[in-house]
């Protein structure tokens, strides 16, 4: 296994990250053009595209923005409202495993901006049913999810005549460097199959072993090639417009509109996905069992790029997170109804064999040559440079009425 010299990324990440002739990874290579890029002509690009956009009729939205209670939602939401003076429509898919922070900044961001939302909670017996089936085969409980937030824009772009969709991040260019911001790569159902989705499409899923029918996958279908085509459907993400740094981005939206943060068992990032119970929890400890790494590595390799920590501090972070247990398991059992037995016999399906193995007492440990954490840990300096890395701030919760220590499927917000 290969280590990136200035980030923490390994050479097995998911996304296919590949390294230079000086050991430094695709990422961070890309990354740099953020430092060379006229940025102020980008966002004359953008204004152009959006501009193109506008319903001159004004019997119709501008444009599509997909949000949830965290992540760059409002970000995007600002930039394309407030600054580009967009009419966008939002749209946000349920994901069931809700906290209630998420519902709050959800219903936060809605009073903020004064924009309509369209809301897609899929019943819950199918969605357990699929996550259930996608757990068993994929090793993943977060299919569903990923393959609604990636579907249901579109659905509502085809359904309403709405051709533009405007994302905030494309993950496989900020994370690994898949793209160059030069090539502003654009929305695409190939991208989201491969990648997203693990390699299955909603319809894979349809199987008499599962018990699962056409109706209960028709949510998470995306529309046909004609349909997409006839309206004009694309959808562009702004990273390729504006230079991007999330946590930069994330305190600036905790100033001008009291976006809500929120302390996570397995990372330092108090700012993202903190309106999932899982996300950074159960669905990230799963990740470490099956390629060796875990989503503090992410978010420690982003902030090393953007020069707010050290290499050394990164691997810290990822030393001290990375061996968390998950906290929330037990929550994510009784809801789909499984003892943990159960779940830890099919998660041992899926660990990569490069990755993991058993030893004489059966246990399972990482393959020494392929042990990330160890790599980091022997590469630590005993000293180094003073400090970079600033706390992230942590907000007083808000008064809600929904219950904090359930999942929330459909909640109430502020009082």
């Amino acid at each position: 296994m290969q280590v990136c010299r200035r980030c923490l990324y390994p050479s097995n990440h998911a996304l296919n990250i590949i390294f230079d002739s000086e050991g430094i990874c695709s990422g961070c290579r890309v990354h740099e053009e953020k430092d060379n890029i006229n940025w102020s002509q980008k966002g004359e690009k953008l204004k152009y595209i959006l501009e193109s956009y506008k319903n001159k009729s004004g019997n119709n939205y501008d444009c599509i923005i997909p949000v949830s209670g965290a992540r760059d939602s409002y970000f995007t939401v600002h930039v394309v409202k407030n600054i580009y003076k967009m009419n966008p429509l939002l749209v946000s898919y349920n994901k069931h495993y809700n906290t209630s922070v998420g519902i709050r900044n959800l219903a936060n961001l809605r009073i903020n901006f004064d924009c309509d939302i369209m809301n897609l909670t899929v019943n819950p017996k199918t969605v357990k049913k699929l996550t259930r089936s996608t757990l068993r085969r994929i090793g993943s409980i977060y299919w569903h999810c990923l393959a609604g937030q990636t579907v249901y824009p579109v659905q509502m772009a085809v359904k309403l005549k709405i051709p533009l969709i405007i994302w905030g991040a494309h993950q496989g260019l900020d994370q690994v460097g898949m793209f160059s911001h030069f090539d502003e790569v654009e929305m695409t159902r190939k991208y989201r199959k491969e990648h997203d989705l693990m390699g299955y499409e909603a319809q894979d899923l349809i199987n008499e072993f599962d018990e699962i029918s056409i109706e209960d996958v028709e949510p998470y279908i995306y529309p046909d090639n004609l349909e997409i085509e006839k309206i004009g459907v694309r959808g562009i993400y702004l990273n390729n417009y504006l230079r991007w740094d999330s946590r930069t981005q994330h305190e600036d939206m905790i100033k001008k509109y009291g976006y809500e943060t929120a302390l996570q068992n397995r990372t330092f990032d108090n700012y993202n996905d903190i309106d999932c119970w899982n996300y950074s929890d159960v669905h990230d400890y799963i990740k470490l069992l099956k390629h060796g790494y875990s989503k503090v590595i992410d978010h420690a390799s982003r902030d090393i790029r953007l020069n707010l920590m050290s290499r050394e501090e990164g691997i810290k972070m990822a030393l001290k997170y990375s061996q968390k247990q998950p906290l929330n398991l037990p929550l994510f059992l009784e809801w789909l109804g499984i003892t943990e037995n159960s779940f830890n016999y099919i998660i041992d399906q899926h660990r990569n064999p490069k990755i993991w193995l058993r030893d004489e007492n059966w246990e399972w440990q990482m393959r020494r040559s392929n042990n990330l954490l160890s790599k980091l840990a022997s590469g630590l300096l005993e000293e180094y440079a003073d400090s970079i890395f600033k706390d992230f701030i942590l907000t007083e919760p808000k008064e809600s009425l929904d219950r904090s220590d359930k999942y929330i499927l459909i909640g109430k917000g502020c009082n």
